[in-house]
């Protein structure tokens, strides 16, 4: 019987375990969204949460433990700085799980995507309007000139 056996075991001893929720937390918070196994993502999910919560406080206290359970000084300054605000009129369900069709190549394990409620994925135009911005002309500009040049021969 499973009575009072929460969790899963995820086929790791604790200490592993305890590692592997510290680091999915922390590319979660550092990334924003991270492709990982369902079971895995669910597993994250209630320490992320716990996170977020956490930092919505902004105690010193808050900072402190958070800081204990992610051995991250960078991280825990984003969290507390960038991503807690997104979050302060929200109360709870900062993450969500995306599951995936396609399967992880090796050893054909399912995939989702787990993210923060907040993402927002960058399109192809934000890119090309920084690419812009930098300097480069834009393709449409390139063909005018070709075809300026063109007239002028």
């Amino acid at each position: 019987m499973r009575h009072r056996k929460r969790g899963r075991g995820l086929d790791r001893n604790s200490a592993h375990r305890k590692a592997l929720r510290r680091n999915m937390v922390c590319s979660l918070l550092e990334h924003e969204r991270i492709i990982t196994t369902p079971a895995k993502a669910k597993e994250v999910k209630s320490m992320a949460e716990k996170m977020i919560t956490l930092a919505k406080d902004g105690t010193l206290a808050a900072r402190r433990h958070a800081l204990a359970e992610l051995n991250d000084k960078a991280i825990v300054k984003k969290l507390f700085a960038e991503i807690a605000p997104k979050f302060q009129e929200r109360n709870g369900g900062y993450t969500r799980i995306l599951h995936l069709d396609r399967r992880r190549l090796g050893d054909n394990a399912p995939q989702c995507i787990f993210e923060l409620v907040t993402y927002v994925p960058k399109t192809k135009k934000e890119g090309k309007e920084k690419k812009e911005a930098k300097g480069a002309p834009a393709p449409q500009a390139k063909a005018e000139e070709k075809k300026a040049e063109e007239a002028k021969t």
